[in-house]
């Protein structure tokens, strides 16, 4: 079974999109309900409710400096954007393999994100595909969101005591800023 490891950077798959893979501990209903219910999404990324259907309404309400203790502020140009909603429309649905959502539907850069859940014995294989991203400013932010995110889910599955949303999230997005071609 070769499976990535967690700490992976995520890849460009398309000028306009980024993957990220990653293995959870299971089993895959538990990790489903981490992606779909507000009260355990909460912990890692945004509370907010989903209509599990296609054509479903996505709301998705950050509070990035509430998601961990002991962090550091926000940097400048985020500190804007700590706390707002984002919303969305469910494009594709497949309890508890597939779910994928607009993003950031409102505003008029339209992204699309996906995750797919896979069993590997008693873990689960994540993978979060970000596609239609308008810029590479959007691309560098996204990723090192996504990779920071997801290191929070792993923490919280696993009963750990997550780094600081802020201090993970600013390191990662210096290295996707360096990792990520100018156009």
């Amino acid at each position: 079974m070769n499976l990535p490891a967690n700490d992976a950077y995520g890849v460009l798959t398309a000028a306009d999109s980024v993957r990220i893979e990653r293995v959870l501990p299971g089993p895959i209903e538990r990790v489903w309900a981490y992606l779909t219910e507000s009260d355990k999404r909460r912990h890692w990324l945004a509370a907010g409710e989903m209509d599990l259907r296609v054509g479903g309404a996505v709301e998705l309400n950050f509070d990035n400096a509430r998601l961990t203790r002991n962090d550091d502020p926000p940097p400048a140009k985020y500190a804007s954007d700590c706390v707002n909603t984002l919303r969305g429309r469910i494009t594709a649905i497949e309890p508890p393999r597939l779910l994928r959502y607009t993003w950031n539907e409102d505003a008029g850069s339209k992204s699309e994100v996906s995750f797919e859940l896979s069993e590997q014995g008693e873990q689960v294989r994540l993978v979060v595909h970000h596609r239609h991203l308008s810029d590479r400013s959007g691309l560098v932010s996204v990723s090192g969101g996504w990779h920071a995110h997801l290191g929070l889910l792993i923490d919280v599955l696993s009963q750990r005591e997550p780094e600081g949303f802020w201090r993970s999230h600013s390191r990662l997005d210096a290295e996707y800023e360096r990792r990520i071609p100018q156009a």
